[in-house]
């Protein structure tokens, strides 16, 4: 009953976080430099036609207005219709969402295997070679910019080996049949193998490269709680009645040193759902990163505000899975 009456606080307290960030960015995008009027009609257009396309559009009323315009319809489902394609934007966004979402779950997977392991390794034999060497290339990880990897992985594993294909989902001219809109998966449910390890392909270099700042970050934050449930006196105890380490680390201590690393992960995941847009732009996935870059270009009001939106509201809803996630990992949480 504790856990209901929290997650139902939770919600509400989403109410007031939401109508606050549509508001930011709904002023922040009319204070981006250029006109949408310009964009779609050129400066050919009469100021007749113009007039007409802004009262359609309801550009040509006050902010306030246009702003309460907008969130009323979109609180009801209604993301209003794109500038740029007069498509319903709710409609886009979903058309794309599959993409996104496949190569966030690859990313977050890769991610978090990866990290983990890291991070137990890095606290197992600490202040070793093996652990210096973790910390540096968890270090370069976060250094390194994603947009240049992937044009580096790009030229290396495509360019020049010919290992992966350079961009998109699958090779011009395949198809799979469209299920649930994951390649990989509806490319499994139609018993396509050959789709399935095109898409694999086609997945894995963007997936490696969205994946890095993540994994890093997941390893360092692994390695940091491991030293700390390694120091506590149980843990010394059973080590000293003689259990092998690999059974005090993966039995004992890992699930005690998870609560932080979760948090991070529910954060990292998130992120990567909204923060994809540099990754898709490199290897031309067509998801809704893409999609806000090419909105942006073409002053594509609603469009944006309808994404960003959308990544809010999946930010915060993440957020509260992960926060009651936390009872499952360390029972002396309780949510009062």
């Amino acid at each position: 009953m504790a856990l209901y009456k929290y997650f139902v606080k939770r919600l509400l307290l989403t109410i007031p976080t939401l109508l606050g960030v549509s508001i930011v960015v709904f002023l922040l995008i009319h204070m981006i430099p250029g006109d949408p009027l310009d964009v779609m009609l050129g400066d050919r257009v009469t100021e007749e036609a113009r007039l007409a396309f802004a009262q359609r559009l309801g550009l040509d009323q006050p902010l306030h207005i246009q702003y309460w315009n907008w969130f009323t319809n979109a609180i009801q489902g209604d993301f209003g219709q794109s500038i740029r394609t007069n498509e319903q934007v709710f409609t886009e966004i979903t058309s794309r969402l599959a993409a996104t979402v496949e190569l966030t779950v690859a990313a977050l997977f890769i991610a978090v295997v990866f990290g983990i392991f890291f991070g137990v390794t890095a606290a197992r034999y600490r202040n070793s070679l093996l652990d210096q060497s973790m910390i540096g290339l968890s270090l370069l990880g976060v250094s390194i910019p994603i947009f240049w990897l992937g044009m580096m992985m790009i030229f290396l594993f495509a360019v020049i080996m010919g290992w992966l294909p350079v961009s998109g989902r699958l090779a011009m001219g395949s198809s799979i049949p469209d299920i649930t809109g994951l390649f990989l998966v509806d490319s499994l449910i139609a018993g396509k193998m050959d789709l399935f390890v095109q898409a694999l392909k086609h997945l894995v270099m963007p997936a490696f490269a969205l994946a890095t700042v993540s994994l890093a970050l997941i390893t360092r934050v692994t390695r940091s709680s491991m030293l700390d449930v390694l120091s506590e006196d149980y843990v010394r105890t059973a080590r000293a009645k003689g259990l092998p380490m690999r059974k005090v680390i993966y039995k004992h201590t890992l699930k005690n040193a998870m609560i932080p690393v979760i948090t991070v992960i529910g954060l990292q995941f998130a992120k990567l759902l909204g923060g994809a847009i540099l990754t898709e732009t490199v290897f031309s996935w067509p998801g809704i990163g893409r999609l806000l870059i090419t909105a942006i270009s073409y002053r594509d009001y609603p469009m944006i505000q309808g994404i960003v939106f959308f990544v809010a509201s999946a930010f915060i809803l993440i957020n509260i899975v992960v926060d009651l996630f936390y009872a499952y990992l360390d029972p002396r949480i309780r949510y009062e």
